[in-house]
């Protein structure tokens, strides 16, 4: 089989969109809603194990501060908190705040002109990945992409395997023709359980996790480029 798609986690594997968007437009939208909550890098790190955003914030809540959890109008109060996160986070996005990962938006680019399909496979917003995209690559450059999907098409969340089955199945390609590529294990254990082989790019907040049955593990800092995506997807399939 020859390689005919990658298929690209976001938050932590384009860019550091966790530690260096999302975390400073949670603490932001805490301190407008006059919550004296703060997530530092360190702490932001073991909330990513609870998969989006509202999720973070009522398991916080719960955790950490139950008279806050207990208000009658909490679910209220959620959804403002995450309506001003979001536009935090993409006051950060148009700032330039959020930079690519240069050797992946070179391999976008590359991926492209070779004529490989490229996708999207995402938990976030669908606002908050185009953005990114936009925000680094340029104003039409959401229409790089084959396929994007995301958690506002599919709600359940890596690592169950929905998101990769749905791209999948609107690329109309087998898993065996595509490379995903992530950085996390939850990420991993989602595009392994669609069928994709995948190569981990490892993020500050994931290298501590194990990744079994990963083509490759690149530590922080490694470049990716499409020979060698091509090389381990042929050694996936031999």
């Amino acid at each position: 089989m020859t390689l005919r798609a990658l298929i690209f986690d976001v938050d932590g594997t384009l860019a550091n969109t966790e530690r260096d968007g999302h975390r400073p437009a949670f603490n932001a939208a805490f301190a407008e809603v006059g919550l004296h909550w703060h997530w530092d890098e360190a702490f932001y790190g073991t909330l990513l194990d609870i998969a989006g955003g509202r999720e973070r914030i009522r398991h916080y809540a719960e955790q950490h501060d139950p008279a806050t959890f207990a208000r009658p109008d909490f679910e209220e109060l959620l959804g403002r908190i995450h309506e001003i996160k979001t536009r935090n986070y993409q006051r950060l996005l148009g700032a330039g705040a959020i930079p690519l990962r240069s050797d992946l938006g070179q391999l976008i680019c590359e991926a492209r002109t070779e004529g490989l399909r490229v996708a999207i496979a995402s938990s976030s917003k669908r606002d908050n990945v185009v953005g990114l995209i936009k925000a680094n690559l340029g104003p039409e450059a959401d229409t790089w992409f084959d396929v994007i999907a995301t958690g506002d098409q599919i709600p359940i969340k890596k690592p169950a395997p929905d998101i990769y089955r749905w791209t999948l199945e609107a690329l109309d390609l087998p898993a065996c023709d595509c490379l995903a590529v992530e950085d996390s294990a939850h990420g991993l254990a989602a595009s392994l359980a669609a069928g994709i082989p995948t190569v981990i790019t490892v993020s500050d907040y994931t290298m501590q996790e194990r990744f079994e049955g990963a083509r490759m593990v690149l530590s922080p800092g490694q470049q990716l480029s499409l020979e060698q995506l091509r090389l381990w997807h042929a050694t996936a399939l031999g």
